[in-house]
């Protein structure tokens, strides 16, 4: 019976839990950008990219995908990006969180492989999608 719920109703608290933990930590970081800097120059030292633009791309990804995935727009594009994220964060910054880190990675694959769901603008600009061309296909 379980079997029967649909993915649409499962993706819905996946796409908001993911969305929910990094809107927070940007939030985190926009209450106080100083300490943010501090932060990313003190503790979370990321290799290859300077403290400072290391923070603007965090807060850039944790600001703009958590609005792709309450929408359902682009879910799988910025799953990607955040298992990007979590990956970095996992070997360089926060190892001992791998219990954490293995959570957040499960829900985004999970969303990487069958997408956002039905309610989703994913799941709309397809559908419309496909109409059009299927009657592009007709002409």
């Amino acid at each position: 019976m379980l079997e029967r719920v649909p993915y649409w109703l499962l993706a819905i608290p996946l796409r908001l839990a993911v969305a929910t933990v990094f809107w927070n930590s940007a939030m985190t970081k926009l209450a106080d950008w100083n300490a943010a800097l501090e932060l990313f120059r003190e503790e979370y030292k990321v290799p290859v990219l300077p403290p400072d633009v290391a923070a603007h791309i965090a807060v850039s990804i944790e600001l703009s995908t958590p609005v792709l995935l309450v929408l359902g727009l682009g879910v799988r594009p910025a799953t990607l990006v955040l298992l990007g994220m979590t990956l970095v964060i996992e070997i360089f910054v926060y190892p001992q969180a791998w219990p954490t880190h293995i959570q957040w990675a499960a829900m985004l694959l999970v969303l990487l492989c069958r997408g956002a769901g039905a309610l989703s603008l994913d799941h709309l600009i397809r559908q419309r999608w496909g109409r059009v061309a299927s009657s592009e296909l007709d002409l």
